[in-house]
C-alpha cells in the first residue's frame, strides 16, 4: 500500500441507528492511493454504513472523518469531494433515473460543469469502455438486472473519479456480467473499496482483504470460506457457528 498518500482517515468513529445497538463503535480505518480493498463479513457488521458515512450520506454519532486531507463536518464538505469517489449502490435502481441510458451516464459529466458535447462524449467512451456502445438509446427500466448493473458502473466511471466504492457489485448477476466486472476492475488503474461476500471476486480484485466485527474493521492476512457460507478469519477475529 502508498503510504505517503492517506485518502480516508476515520477515527475513532461511532454511529447507531438506535441507542441500543450501536453499528459501529470506535472505528479506525485509513485507506491510502492505490489500494485495492476488499471487505468480507456478515450482513448487518456495518459495511454499507461505513460507505454511506464516507459519503457523508450519513454522519457518526462521533469521531472524525477526513478525505482528501481535509475534515468532513458539514454537507458542503462532502459535497466538494463526491465527483471524486464514485459509490455504486447494491441496487442498480438506487442509482438510475432517467429515461434513456445514454442521458443516466451524461448526467453526473453534466452536473460536474461538462458542456452538453464533452459529457456525451465521455459518457460515449464510458459505455465503449463497459462493452456498451450500443446500449446509448436503450430505455434504462426495460434493462435486465445485469444490464443495469453495467450501466450503473457506467454512471460511476463517467465522473472520472480518484476513488471507487462498490457495494456487493456482482449481487444477483449471471457469469457473463460478472466476469465483465472483474475483467473492468483489473484493467482499470484506480484505488477501490468492494464490498462482496464472494471470496474469489475479492482474490481476483484485491491486494488486501478486511472484515468488519463488533463495529471495528480487522486486517487479517487468512480468510477462508466455510461450506457453509460465510467468511471468518483466523486471527484477531472471534466467530460463532
Amino acid at each position: 500500500m502508498n503510504k505517503n498518500q492517506i485518502i480516508i482517515k476515520m477515527s475513532g468513529v461511532h454511529f447507531s441507528y438506535s441507542e441500543e445497538s450501536p453499528i459501529l463503535k470506535d472505528l479506525d480505518f485509513e485507506f491510502f492511493k492505490g489500494d485495492k480493498v476488499g471487505i468480507i463479513a456478515p450482513n448487518g457488521s456495518g459495511k454499507t454504513t461505513l460507505f454511506h458515512l464516507i459519503m457523508g450520506l450519513l454522519k457518526p454519532v462521533s469521531g472524525s472523518v477526513e478525505i482528501f486531507g481535509r475534515s468532513m463536518e458539514a454537507e458542503q464538505d462532502f459535497a466538494g469531494i463526491r465527483h471524486r469517489i464514485g459509490l455504486l449502490f447494491q441496487d442498480a435502481d438506487d442509482q438510475l433515473f432517467c429515461p434513456t441510458v445514454l442521458e443516466d451516464v451524461s448526467f453526473g459529466p453534466l452536473n460536474m460543469g461538462k458542456s452538453k458535447k464533452k459529457a456525451i462524449e465521455i459518457s460515449k467512451r464510458t459505455l465503449d469502455f463497459l462493452g456498451l456502445s450500443a446500449f446509448e438509446n436503450r430505455i434504462t427500466f426495460k434493462l435486465s438486472g445485469g444490464e443495469k448493473k453495467l450501466v450503473s458502473l457506467a454512471t460511476v466511471l463517467s465522473m472520472e473519479p480518484e476513488v471507487l466504492l462498490l457495494d456487493e457489485p456482482l449481487t444477483g448477476l449471471d457469469i457473463k456480467t460478472q466476469t465483465t466486472i472483474t475483467r473492468v476492475l483489473k484493467k482499470m488503474n484506480i484505488s477501490y473499496i468492494i464490498i462482496s461476500h464472494n471470496i474469489e471476486f475479492l482474490e481476483a480484485t484485491t491486494s488486501i482483504t478486511l472484515t468488519m466485527h463488533n463495529g471495528k474493521i480487522y486486517t487479517d492476512d487468512q480468510v477462508h470460506v466455510h461450506i457453509h457460507d460465510h467468511a471468518h478469519v483466523h486471527g484477531n477475529v472471534p466467530h460463532k457457528h
